[in-house]
């Protein structure tokens, strides 16, 4: 096998960062500018495209050839944006970014360089992103560059070849980052998967435009109009100003307001007497309510055909390999509980304002609960939609052994009562659905499985749910005792991890491989955890130290979720264990993706443990569901269940 590293410079009027790189490669006006390429490690060659030059016909036919293997940092790019002019199956591309991110390190040409320690002359040229505004975006006309909406290479000569320059160090940073990790393969199975994201990300998700307009017409009315209401009731220039309206407030109710936060605006209206303070505060609540910058992003990144596309990063959770959300950021969307969806969308779609007042009061509210539903399906079709039933609470429950739980699963399936009858030895049939018991059941596996104690049962909700703060540490305690296989395995792993940092000897623990892997040559090290399913988790740069409670725990080099930054951080057995099973989770949705695949469905879109699938008939969903059933050939014993329905758009059941 040939192997061809790509890097290309491409102009559009589009905004990639907004509308991604679907639309923006479909813009009429898209151009490839530079073509950078090197066969088999030879030196970097460019092509300017720009200028009149032409692909080599070595390269147009390599593009097409399976025998040729094309490389480049966020191939999905370059795969997509080449095949506008010419012929390169997925199938024959690797992507130098999902390999880093496979191997625990961040998303960046720039970073993932720098983590890997890669010289500053083989990563990217700093004046980069300048270039790019440069030549690769429209200008602003002004009198200086007489009037023109584009700089092109003839404008700025000096500038261009720097381009050119940075063009090839991209090329050059691409294959150093692919030397580097090239001993710490990618397993043929994920780039299989990685294929049919790419299908996926290009086949996008059917978006209802009109839906999307009278949303936003619907905000822009009802948000100017409780925005005046406002204003008529406080004299404030600036209501939504929180140092404006605190002053206000203190003055109207003559007592200190200690904050404007969600919460403290709940206590004040339901303390307050009826009058303009309340109304102010309900003012204050409606608003906070509105969510259209989604409409918003739906509305910039919808192409030409009705679709979305490019909503999920594959690997963009890093680690685990779960997906990421992109653009419209389908992750994180609103639920809905309203019981007339359809009803509501066709008042929006008519921008009938008086009417969503009438039946549903609060419209800001309503609009949130009906983001989901913008996406739909087109020409009368069907969107099949299913997840897999507790799917994390089954895989821990597998992993561990913790045998009365597998039973429950294999059963009838009601694991909130059953753990409220393990913790507290009351019988099933005694623990009803709004009963005590059963709430504390619930909020005891939602936050205590991965090692959490009463501040994960309080950030669960657990003092909102009416319990007190007084009894929770016994559900912790009653949790911990009614499940001691899987708090071993809080503790095997992590003596494991420990274990193999000091002996530098692999260490098996329920099925997982935990080993130390270093590459002299390449300046490469690892502390590895082997999943079942052959796939590895990867913590790059570890050590033992102590952690801030004084004792001994596997540190590493990542990203910090919070602060974003690449960082020293430091695991413990609890939180060993949810990375080991969020990514067992999301390798049994890998083998049903593909199978969903291979029998012929349309996904189009999935989160989490949720697929979204565009059908034609309603007797699909039994055979999708059996999909979600049939047993993984690596995870022999796990209890897999889907539930699903078909709709005419995405909603929560």
């Amino acid at each position: 096998m040939r192997q061809l590293n790509i890097d290309i410079e491409t102009y559009s009027g589009v905004d990639i960062k907004k509308a991604g790189t679907y639309k923006y490669a479909q813009s009429p006006d898209f151009q490839i500018l530079l073509f950078a390429y090197s066969f088999d490690g030879e030196p970097v060659r460019i092509v300017d495209l720009a200028q009149g030059e032409y692909l080599p016909t070595e390269v147009v036919q390599a593009l097409a050839d399976p025998y040729v293997i094309k490389h480049a940092y966020n191939a999905a790019f370059e795969w997509y944006c080449l095949n506008r002019f010419f012929y390169s199956p997925i199938e024959q591309w690797r992507c130098t970014q999902v390999h880093g991110l496979y191997c625990g390190y961040t998303a960046g040409l720039g970073a993932v360089g720098e983590a890997l320690g890669i010289p500053q002359d083989k990563r990217k040229l700093g004046t980069g992103m300048s270039l790019i505004r440069t030549f690769c975006v429209p200008c602003k006309p002004t009198k200086s560059n007489v009037m023109r909406t584009r700089t092109l290479p003839h404008h700025e000569p000096e500038k261009w070849r720097l381009f050119k320059e940075y063009c090839v160090g991209d090329v050059v940073a691409e294959m150093e980052i692919q030397h580097r990790l090239s001993v710490f393969p990618v397993p043929e199975q994920e780039w299989q998967l990685w294929h049919l994201d790419q299908r996926i990300n290009a086949r996008g998700l059917y978006c209802d435009l009109q839906m999307v307009e009278g949303a936003l017409a619907v905000d822009d009315q009802v948000t100017g109009e409780l925005r005046a209401e406002a204003v008529a009731l406080t004299g404030l220039d600036n209501p939504k100003s929180v140092q404006q309206l605190s002053k206000w407030l203190e003055e109207e109710i003559g007592e200190e307001v200690e904050n404007l936060q969600k919460g403290t605006v709940s206590k004040l209206i339901g303390k307050l007497d009826e009058g303009k303070a309340k109304r102010v505060l309900e003012i204050r609540q409606e608003l906070s309510k509105t969510s259209v910058k989604k409409y918003q992003a739906m509305q910039t990144a919808i192409c030409e055909d009705g679709r979305v596309r490019g909503l999920l990063q594959f690997y963009g959770a890093n680690r685990t390999g779960r997906w990421a959300g992109r653009l419209v950021q389908i992750q994180n969307l609103p639920r809905n509980y309203l019981s007339t969806l359809e009803f509501a969308r066709q008042l929006v779609v008519g921008k009938k304002v008086e009417m969503l007042k009438l039946m549903y009061g609060n419209v800001p509210d309503t609009l949130s609960q009906l983001i989901r539903t913008a996406f739909t399906v087109p020409n009368k079709r069907l969107l099949h939609v299913a997840d897999f039933s507790a799917i994390e609470a089954r895989v821990i429950a597998w992993l561990a052994g913790e045998q009365w739980r597998l039973e429950v699963f294999a059963t009838h399936g009601k694991i909130y009562e059953a753990s409220a009858s393990q913790m507290f030895g009351v019988p099933l049939d005694q623990i009803g659905k709004g009963s005590d018991l059963r709430q504390k059941g619930k909020v005891a596996e939602l936050a205590l499985g991965y090692q959490g104690g009463k501040g994960a049962l309080i950030s669960m909700g657990a003092l909102e749910q009416g319990l007190t703060e007084d009894e929770l540490p016994e559900i912790v305690t009653r949790w911990r005792n009614a499940n001691r296989r899987i708090v071993d395995l809080w503790y095997s792993l992590e003596n494991a991890a420990i274990e193999v940092m000091e002996t530098g000897h692999p260490v098996g623990v329920k099925g997982l491989l935990m080993q130390r892997e270093s590459h002299y040559a390449t300046q490469q090290d690892f502390f590895t955890i082997t999943l079942p399913s052959g796939r590895k988790l990867y913590y790059a740069k570890p050590f033992l130290r102590e952690n801030d409670f004084g004792k001994q725990a596997l540190h590493y080099w990542g990203m910090d979720q919070t602060s974003k930054k690449w960082t020293e951080l430091n695991t413990y057995g609890g939180k060993l264990v949810e990375n080991v099973v969020q990514a067992i989770a999301r390798d049994c949705l890998a083998v049903t993706l593909m199978r969903m695949d291979q029998a012929g469905y349309e996904i189009v879109l999935h989160v989490h443990d949720e697929v979204g699938i565009e059908g034609d008939n309603h007797d699909e969903l039994d055979h999708i569901l059996q999909l979600m059933s049939e047993p993984i050939p690596w995870a022999q014993g796990l209890p897999l269940k889907g539930d699903g329905f078909t709709t005419n758009f995405y909603q929560k059941d």
